[in-house]
């Protein structure tokens, strides 16, 4: 019988269009020999199935079950592609833990880690991983930006600690422009990691279990158009993305090690995208997405395709990695 899977798309935060592209690629490249598809949307007032023909049907969050024209369909796995919250910081993954569905990201101890930047770098340092100087603020903060400027250097960048696509993010270069780019980043969080600047390459590294082992994927060169890889330049066509890189053989490898390393320490599944920047000739960890973009202008599909595999197979062996998993 076809498993039937919940694509999961949506989510809470400024990210949802995003999500939706990225469910809808999906949905439309998921082998129908072998499984039954489904759109599930995910908003913060209401979870819903979507069919073909745009009718709604409401999703029962007590065992996330859905109801279509009198018949109770019970999903297999959910494939995770929710950037942000609730997908992305690990509440998905606990509340389906809990009503035991499979779903296709890591777990919820690991999503809610990698989203929170802070803590993730505290994480990673024991293991000699590369970072930028931080300094951290919260909400009720005073900010300090003679203090914060002494550590971080100028120019920087103000982000909030946890948000992702970009959002929420200012390149400051004058100590005036200090504490407005901290009140744009408290606008996404009530947390703010600021980071030295690092000049120089820019690469993703894209790590997945395909076939039941840990690959790294090529690696992306990201060269923006604006001043960094901010919205525009992600989504909007505001950047060049290379893959393969313009790497040395020994860069390519030696980021790719780095990269692995970090999804098997936090011991990882599904798909992750890692960015660095060679900073001095050295790989500088910048952040880690577990819920990548996989839409058409995305990232980690271009790895996947530069790989040899395609959108069916990356796709599917998600699901049976899950599945194997329960």
């Amino acid at each position: 019988m076809k498993k039937k899977i919940a694509i999961a798309m949506g989510g809470y935060s400024s990210e949802y269009r995003i999500s939706i592209n990225s469910g809808n690629m999906v949905y439309k490249h998921l082998n129908r020999d072998l499984y039954e598809p489904y759109r599930v949307h995910i908003l913060q007032k209401e979870w819903f199935v979507v069919t073909d023909d745009d009718t709604p049907y409401p999703i029962n969050k007590n065992d996330f079950t859905v109801k279509i024209d009198g018949k109770t369909i019970s999903f297999d796995c959910v494939f995770n592609t929710i950037h942000g919250t609730p997908g992305e910081n690990g509440l998905l993954q606990a509340y389906l833990e809990l009503v035991g569905i499979p779903q296709t990201t890591c777990g919820y101890y690991q999503a809610a880690l990698t989203f929170n930047k802070r803590d993730l770098i505290s994480v990673l340092k024991p293991y000699g991983i590369k970072t930028a100087v931080n300094y951290f603020l919260n909400k009720e903060d005073k900010v300090n930006a003679e203090e914060i400027i002494a550590k971080v250097g100028l120019p920087c960048f103000v982000k909030a600690n946890r948000a992702g696509s970009s959002f929420g993010i200012t390149k400051v270069k004058t100590e005036e422009e200090l504490i407005p780019a901290t009140k744009t980043a408290f606008k996404e969080d009530d947390e703010v990691i600021i980071e030295s600047f690092l000049d120089g390459t820019e690469v993703s590294v894209g790590v997945i279990t395909y076939r039941g082992k840990v690959k790294a994927l090529p690696v992306t060169e990201i060269i923006s158009e604006n001043e960094f890889f901010d919205y525009e330049a992600k989504y909007l066509g505001k950047s060049q993305e290379i893959t393969p890189a313009n790497l040395s053989e020994e860069k390519t490898k030696q980021v790719q090690e780095i990269a692995k390393l970090i999804y098997k320490k936090l011991k990882m599944r599904g798909f992750t995208r890692s960015e660095f920047i060679f900073h001095n000739g050295q790989p500088h960890f910048i952040e880690m997405n577990t819920t990548p973009g996989l839409s058409q202008a995305s990232i980690l599909p271009q790895q996947a395709e530069a790989a040899g595999i395609t959108l069916t197979e990356l796709y599917g062996s998600a699901i049976e990695t899950a599945l194997k998993n329960r």
